[in-house]
């Protein structure tokens, strides 16, 4: 049994007052913003010190001036009202289903999961997903997700894991870049500019390994996102290891060729991660078995072009 202490539960009217009061840093924007007088938002922050016996603001010539408890509290507030006004809404606009928050790489989010994503909420009516990019880890306690997607290995703390696939890269450049350099053997690519990605940085060595080339690379163009890689290469600024999946449209439009198959297998692989108490979430369970259907797949499809 859950037992929540009442002083520590002030009223959202109360919460409210607080944090309009801290944004604005006015008595009269937060009356403006919450259509109350002005006297009205003061008695509310005095209600609120009493009742958690602290006291948020100093007065002064009628001004209300928060002190850092007040700053600090009113960031977790803040959090606290947005989650609430979300689960309210969607209360309203999907009473019989449900709504996963999640975090997702922007790449694998426009040229994975977005085309497929159609197909799940089709087969789930009753669930919306929302998604919001994030490149790197979070604490699930200061994020309201529900899930995440990442690539690395399965060493994200205090959470459940789900390898989705592997992730196997090629060598691609522009027309014009191939055409105005000598490519013909991996070992060439050493010489050439080569682009980097900021999550990946044993990929180029990697990949001459893996093609017994003792290359000795570093440097070149570093990056935090695959989409402004694919741009780098298309423009002919360098080479860039691409996932066969991110890079499938500029490839069959001629924007891009692949040099020296096969695709190398990178360190690390695409995982979905939840926190142990949104395990049951049902929503979540039915997104997470539709989702190893389709990582199950694309393993596969992966598989036949080795």
């Amino acid at each position: 049994m859950v037992v929540r202490p009442r002083r520590f539960l002030p009223s959202i009217k109360l919460l409210q007052a607080l944090d309009a009061v801290v944004r604005h840093r006015s008595v009269t924007g937060a009356a403006d913003e919450l259509n109350l007088t002005q006297s009205t938002v003061s008695r509310l922050i005095m209600t609120l010190e009493q009742q958690l016996g602290k006291e948020l603001f100093t007065r002064h010539k009628k001004r209300l001036i928060p002190n850092s408890a007040a700053l600090t509290y009113q960031q977790d507030i803040s959090k606290a009202l947005d989650m609430i006004q979300r689960a309210s809404t969607t209360v309203v606009t999907n009473p019989e289903g449900g709504t996963i928050s999640l975090a997702v790489l922007p790449t694998f989010a426009t040229r994975w999961l977005g085309p497929r994503l159609s197909y799940f909420l089709k087969q789930h009516p009753g669930v919306a997903v929302n998604l919001a990019t994030r490149i790197r880890r979070f604490d699930f306690e200061n994020e309201a997700f529900d899930a995440a997607i990442y690539f690395g290995d399965a060493d994200w703390p205090a959470v459940r894991h789900l390898k989705l696939f592997d992730e196997k890269v090629t060598a691609c450049a522009s027309r014009d870049f191939i055409a105005q350099n000598t490519l013909s053997s991996p070992a060439d690519l050493a010489n050439q500019p080569l682009l980097y990605l900021e999550s990946r940085p044993n990929a180029w060595p990697d990949w001459f390994a893996a093609h017994g080339v003792d290359a000795k690379v570093g440097g070149g163009m570093l990056m935090d996102q695959f989409s402004m890689m694919i741009q780098a290469a298309i423009s002919g600024i360098g080479i860039a290891l691409l996932p066969d999946y991110i890079a499938q449209t500029e490839i069959a439009e001629g924007r891009l060729q692949i040099l020296h198959t096969p695709a190398v297998q990178m360190r690390g692989a695409y995982w979905m991660v939840w926190p142990e108490e949104k395990e049951s979430f049902l929503p979540l369970a039915s997104f997470r078995a539709w989702l190893q259907e389709q990582s199950d797949d694309e393993g596969s499809s992966l598989m036949a072009e080795v």
